[in-house]
């Protein structure tokens, strides 16, 4: 999975995006200026490949790459609020945020926000912080689960992030490389149980942490066979996919070259690898792939579950309706604005 320059298509990213082994595009705030533009751009990126899966951060808060023109969504810290005060109607709203952050992205032909956020609020780390639902996993579940049903509601697959947590440690990955001491014993009791819960239901895909977790790993989970195989398929037996967190990030650097960030992060078990804000890198990446063509896995139907399952007529005639204006409200009252 590879990014963009800016709000254009180039010729040189259009014959990237042209190769086989590339099989996604994610998109960042510098690829959006206004939804007119945004149609324009993943129009030409339909042009060159139909089949790309092309997915954005779209969290909301402080994670929301596209804003203007889009309704702005609350941090999720502010759903786990309400949960604690109101909990029928947090999972009522946290749904219908689901479903309407899904059908504005729909609507641009877009297939899937890495969402949700299952890490724990320990109010401890600036890199997670109000990106989490809640400090307890089983409200983490719920508000999460209810996010992605919203999401599968208006035809849009889920992401979970980012496994096994790395809502507990200071250090942030993408310039540091962060290490959680605890036991397995302990994750699997608390940070580990929101992706226990959702995976093979509401889940469709997981994105590991750039953590190193020692009790179990010297390997970053992202780069480790015993996280993503022995514990992600087969204890928790997920069968979705697998992407790394972005291989250019600072705490993926221990695994080497770009190329030798890749090869770990698909022996270990990744399914897609994200080479973001790095051109040269994903050229090499590129590159490699294509010398070693057996390297990448295949795993076309699970891919494929990452879709969208909406038109993006269908989504536009949705933003006309009572119930999105309805839920624009009720999110402006956490915090966001439309």
């Amino acid at each position: 999975m590879l990014d963009l320059a800016g709000l254009e298509l180039s010729h040189d990213e259009a014959d990237l995006l042209s190769a086989p082994q590339v099989g996604g595009l994610i998109l960042f705030a510098r690829n959006y200026s206004d939804c007119d533009q945004l149609s324009r751009l993943t129009k030409s990126v339909r042009e060159v490949r139909p089949d790309l899966l092309i997915a954005v951060d779209q969290e909301g808060g402080r994670v929301q790459r596209f804003r203007q023109g889009f309704t702005r969504l609350p941090p999720m810290r502010a759903l786990g609020t309400l949960y604690d005060r109101e909990p029928t109607a947090a999972r009522r709203l946290a749904s219908d945020c689901g479903w309407l952050l899904a059908t504005e992205l729909l609507r641009f032909e877009i297939d899937f926000s890495f969402t949700p956020v299952l890490d724990l609020d320990y109010h401890d780390t600036t890199v997670i912080g109000d990106r989490a639902f809640h400090r307890d996993p089983d409200a983490v579940s719920v508000l999460a689960g209810s996010l992605a049903q919203g999401m599968a509601e208006a035809g849009m697959a889920s992401v979970g992030k980012h496994f096994p947590g790395h809502g507990f440690v200071r250090g942030d990955s993408h310039t540091e490389m962060p290490v959680d001491e605890r036991s397995l014993s302990e994750l699997m009791q608390t940070d580990i149980r929101p992706f226990e819960a959702l995976c093979n239901k509401e889940l469709r895909g997981l994105m590991p942490a750039h953590v190193i977790y020692p009790d179990v790993d010297s390997c970053p989970a992202g780069f480790s066979r015993v996280w993503l195989q022995q514990i992600v398929r087969r204890q928790l037996g997920f069968a979705g996919v697998i992407f790394s967190d972005d291989l250019s990030m600072a705490a993926a650097g221990i695994a080497g070259t770009p190329s030798a960030r890749a090869r770990a992060a698909l022996d270990a078990g990744c399914d897609m690898v994200l080479v973001c804000n790095d051109p040269d890198a994903a050229r090499e990446v590129l590159k490699w792939l294509q010398a070693e063509p057996d390297s990448a896995p295949s795993r076309s139907t699970a891919l494929a579950s990452l879709a969208r399952r909406c038109s993006a007529e269908e989504a536009w005639q949705r933003t006309r309706t009572e119930r999105y204006q309805a839920v624009q409200q009720r999110l402006a009252t956490l915090g966001g604005a439309a």
